[in-house]
């Protein structure tokens, strides 16, 4: 199998996200939210995906794509065989008026370097993924693109007529271009592109400023922690798994999955990244975001929600190609139908922070922070006795997962220390009662013989997660049943590079074949915190090389080949390298003057 990398750049400004390509080509941006169609989606169709390219007449020689220092501004360098040119790419975000300005925006800058590239612009926006093209509108120097959701607008200082017809031309001078969902742009083009601009570049390298990092591999560190902001839908608090749908865990798996969606499990890991890094107003926008979620009538929570709330994500398959031409294209997710009792330790131990850490817990909690505290604590009770779907989202498979019971543990912690801070001694009570439970029911999925605990209650099969009994502290990390445990863990599931399998055995669509990015990190973290710091060094610093030519993070790669497969970037992923970059550098940290 060739060796392949995912070619895009993320831009966005936390009301949506786009992926450009090492040619300058706009291959996935949905509009108006991160759950809506695409408007681009050459990603997953190069003819019903539309498109908005910026092209050289003549052959390409080479490419260079970056960031800005610091930013979420991408460059893109295109060298041809008649000049050079750079397209400068970015969603703008910064304060205006004492809010965050993050509108539905698009800037381009075309900037001529060297020599007389003749380009070609190219912009066919589609609606309900490709099945609707819009109308061409023409004003004095703008295109309006009528019915779609939204409409949409090109305005710039290129002949419209070259935009029309894709006619080629000298690029003599800086060009700019804004595309806009909904309100149009209100303002000269130039001064408004150029201000954005250096308002942007300004927001994020200020952001990074208070990022709280360690001096271990610190560059991948902040990539990662502006990766992670980007996800996040600022307008409700939600957090998505990932920008993209359908990008296979590996060819011809069908494991082609919707992640623009919020789960529970995936934005726990995310909001500790972010406060590790003092990224704190993260944690209680999350916070409003739960406590406006309506629980089913049996008091459960769902596994994953949309980013607004307000529709069901029923999982549908697509009449498009998909990504080099893997099949099936989904929207939704079933998973939303899951049963996922790991879901109540989550909210429990994120929400924790709001009522212990003095950075936030300036005001007294809310009376609905507390419900939603005593609820979660009350499902963990309920459901101490039964099976689930499990994290990895198993769908024909109900068992009592020690991954549930390792949250269910960790939620009664994070309970108790609650009670303690608001003084509420049956929360305390009930709270140990069931870390004791839930420990025997922990203690239940132990295999004595060969020393490691299994996935289940019952089963023999092994899976990764099992690697957080060490690094959440259920197993003392210097204890002989810690590294027994480790040892058979490694030998079953870890890679000749370090590389780590969710699990082997066979589930509803057969055997995986790429490792899970997230669960290496697990694995390099549990290596620091046992004291196999140089072992922990050396696989973080190969698993690093697994992003792409940005740094950015898929879900899955292939053992054999080292190619990126699943959606594209990787919330979880990039909240693994912060951990396990932190877990390493508290390791290594030692007093010093300079």
């Amino acid at each position: 199998m060739e060796k392949h990398k995912y070619p895009y750049g993320i831009i966005g400004n936390c009301g949506y996200i786009g992926l450009i390509d090492t040619h300058a080509n706009v291959g996935w941006l949905c509009w108006p939210r991160f759950d809506s169609s695409f408007v681009f989606g050459t990603l997953l169709d190069d003819e019903k995906g539309g498109g908005f390219s910026i092209s050289p007449e003549t052959a390409i020689t080479s490419t260079l794509q970056e960031y800005i220092p610091n930013t979420n501004v991408l460059e893109t360098t295109i060298t041809a065989e008649d000049g050079t040119y750079k397209v400068i790419d970015f969603a703008p975000r910064f304060l205006n008026n004492e809010r965050q300005y993050k509108p539905l925006m698009l800037v381009r800058k075309i900037v001529p370097i060297a020599g007389t590239p003749r380009i070609k612009i190219a912009c066919n926006p589609v609606g309900n993924y490709g099945e609707t093209i819009p109308t061409k509108v023409f004003g004095s120097s703008h295109i309006r693109y009528e019915g779609l959701a939204e409409p949409l607008r090109l305005t710039t200082n290129i002949s419209l007529n070259y935009v029309d017809n894709e006619q080629a031309f000298v690029l003599k001078e800086t060009k700019h271009i804004i595309l806009t969902c909904g309100a149009p742009l209100e303002g000269p083009l130039e001064e408004t592109a150029e201000t954005f601009l250096r308002k942007t570049i300004s927001y994020w390298r200020n952001w990074v400023m208070t990022t709280s990092t360690e001096n271990f591999h610190q560059e991948a560190v902040i990539r990662s922690a502006l990766t992670l902001k980007l996800h996040e839908y600022q307008d409700t608090g939600a957090i998505i798994a990932a920008t993209t749908t359908s990008l296979p865990e590996f060819p011809g798996s069908t494991r082609n999955w919707d992640y623009r969606f919020c789960w529970i499990r995936d934005t726990h890991y995310t909001i500790k990244a972010l406060n590790q890094l003092s990224h704190f107003s993260i944690t209680e926008r999350y916070a409003e975001f739960i406590q406006n979620i309506v629980l089913n009538k049996e008091g459960r929570y769902h596994p994953l929600y949309p980013i607004t709330m307000d529709r069901i994500p029923e999982e549908k398959i697509l009449p498009l190609k998909g990504y080099r031409g893997e099949k099936p294209v989904r929207i939704g997710n079933q998973a939303y139908e899951h049963i996922q009792n790991d879901a109540y330790g989550q909210v429990l131990v994120t929400l924790l922070p709001l009522f212990s850490d003095k950075r936030l817990a300036s005001n007294a909690p809310s009376s609905n922070l507390l419900e939603v505290t005593k609820t979660c604590l009350d499902m963990i009770d309920k459901t101490m006795d039964e099976g689930d779907n499990g994290l990895w989202e198993f769908r024909g498979t109900s068992q009592k997962h020690s991954y549930t019971y390792l949250f269910h543990w960790a939620g009664s912690h994070a309970a108790k220390k609650i009670g303690k801070i608001i003084g509420d001694t049956a929360m305390i009570k009930k709270a140990n009662r069931l870390i004791k439970a839930s420990a025997e029911m922990l203690e239940a999925c132990y295999d004595e013989e060969r020393g490691v605990y299994t996935q289940a209650v019952g089963s023999p099969n092994l899976d990764a997660s099992l690697l957080l009994l060490i690094n959440m502290g259920y197993l003392n990390p210097r204890s002989a049943k810690a590294k027994k445990h480790l040892a058979v863990l490694e030998k079953e599931l870890r890679t000749e590079s370090g590389l780590f399998y969710r699990y082997i055995h066979v589930d509803d669509f057969g055997a995986p074949e790429s490792t899970f990015l997230i669960c290496a990190f697990w694995y390099v973290e549990a290596l620091a915190r046992m004291g196999r710091l140089k072992e922990a060094i050396e696989i973080f610093e190969r698993l690093v090389k697994h992003g792409n030519h940005l740094g950015l993070l898929s879900e899955d790669v292939h053992e054999k080949s080292g190619s990126q497969w699943g959606n594209f970037p990787q919330t979880y992923s990039h909240v693994g390298l912060i951990n396990a970059a932190f877990t390493i550098s508290r390791k290594l940290d030692k007093p010093a003057y300079f």
